[in-house]
């Protein structure tokens, strides 16, 4: 089978995104099926896979505009590569494309049926970035792509309204996402949309090995690299520094922890223009020594991170998704994480803890639940681990995604 995925973001322009098509296309491709992707220029050589051919396209670098330039552009590049070697199903990632109904249309009837990949919607997130206003999170609008969300999220909104009318199938990556997109928008009576959890590498993410001395050495590494005192516990939260992610929140809770556990440590692994502001609260808050904020690290550095780590923190405002816990989960690794939209569908507490969003007091309770319980600790990390390799993996979303591929071939 010959698939057509269009994706905004495509390595090396990371993101959850991005992330998911890569590995997505590259067990499709270890399947013996051909997949051509068709992504946004000005980035360096994609990796190599085979199987996988990568097409690259002009777009304006307009926030949100963006997503209609890129979009014509794909589908011009679509037509030519399905002149070549007809494309059998053509596979959106949305929100990062706003196709109008005229080039919904022209692509099912010249080219090929179309499923639409839900990651998430603009009106989710921009009541993400409210939300965070609403907790005081530090410069919620000085992003300009954030700013012009405010204003224009409902605008480019109506491009997914068109996406889960006009696509032949639909496919959201968790049930709050299917359920945000029921809410505010107007789907088709007969709405075909299925829902597809998002896995993660675990092959690259995987449990400490407990008497492994490489393994030790590692550790013992990261833990000086730190300043880490014997029996101290290391936090671990990753991330995008945005508002929306909720880390202005967690320095005010990581401040409540530190008085019950001193010796705690705090690493913030994430790009973005909110370092220095994030550096400065920490500081006013006394936390100054104890936080560290990583805004550059390898894939593999940070594999070891997630390893060696006694517990992961993700307080998002908003995700469609959300990878963190599962890479989390997958390094065995327990997980602290909100109490809303699709992170319960993952974390529950058998592999970590839910608190309620936005408050303080339930979030630093929760770590130090968590963190007062070694025994525990390792239990719920073999438990997530179990959990992820039986139901988040790509191999899995790759036989799922086949599946929806032929039905609508067929």
């Amino acid at each position: 089978m010959h698939v057509a995925m269009l994706s905004a973001e495509y390595p090396p322009r990371w993101g959850g995104m991005g992330s998911t098509v890569y590995h997505l296309s590259a067990a499709l491709a270890e399947m013996g099926h051909t997949i051509s992707i068709i992504t946004r220029n000005g980035m360096n050589k994609p990796p190599k896979i085979d199987g996988v051919e990568v097409f690259t396209v002009p777009w304006k670098k307009i926030p949100m505009e963006f997503t209609r330039s890129y979009g014509k552009y794909a589908l011009k590049k679509l037509k030519k590569i399905n002149s070549v070697k007809s494309v059998d199903v053509v596979h959106l990632h949305c929100p990062m494309i706003s196709w109008d109904k005229n080039q919904f249309d022209e692509c099912k009837k010249t080219i090929a049926p179309v499923i639409s990949s839900l990651h998430g919607s603009w009106l989710g997130e921009r009541d993400g970035l409210f939300t965070a206003s609403k907790y005081k999170e530090s410069a919620v609008w000085a992003n300009p792509n954030d700013l012009i969300m405010r204003f224009t999220a409902k605008r480019y909104a109506q491009f997914e309204n068109i996406a889960i009318n006009y696509s032949n199938i639909c496919v959201s990556n968790s049930n709050a996402t299917k359920e945000d997109f029921l809410k505010r928008y107007s789907p088709p009576n007969n709405w075909d949309c299925k829902v597809i959890h998002w896995g993660v590498d675990t092959e690259m993410f995987f449990p400490l090995r407990q008497d492994n001395e490489d393994d030790f050495i590692l550790y013992s590494k990261v833990r000086e690299k730190y300043n880490i005192q014997k029996n101290a516990h290391l936090l671990l939260a990753v991330g995008r520094l945005a508002a929306r992610k909720g880390f202005g929140l967690l320095l005010q809770s990581f401040s409540k922890v530190k008085k019950k556990s001193p010796n705690s440590i705090l690493v913030i692994v994430g790009r973005g223009n909110l370092r220095s502001r994030l550096l400065r609260q920490a500081k006013r808050l006394g936390l100054e020594g104890s936080v560290f904020i990583e805004s550059s690290m390898k894939f593999d550095e940070l594999a070891l991170l997630y390893r060696v780590s006694d517990l992961v923190v993700y307080p998002s405002y908003y995700e469609g998704q959300g990878l963190i816990p599962l890479e989390s989960m997958a390094s065995g690794t327990p997980v602290a994480t909100v109490n809303h939209g699709p992170l319960p569908e993952m974390v529950d507490s058998s592999v970590g803890s839910l608190f309620t969003m936005g408050d303080i007091n339930s979030m630093s309770e929760v770590i130090l639940s968590e963190l007062n319980d070694k025994s525990k600790l390792l239990e719920k990390g073999r438990a997530g681990r179990n959990l992820v390799c039986k139901k988040f993996t790509f191999k899995k979303n790759a036989n799922d995604f086949l599946n929806l591929y032929e039905s609508i071939v067929n």
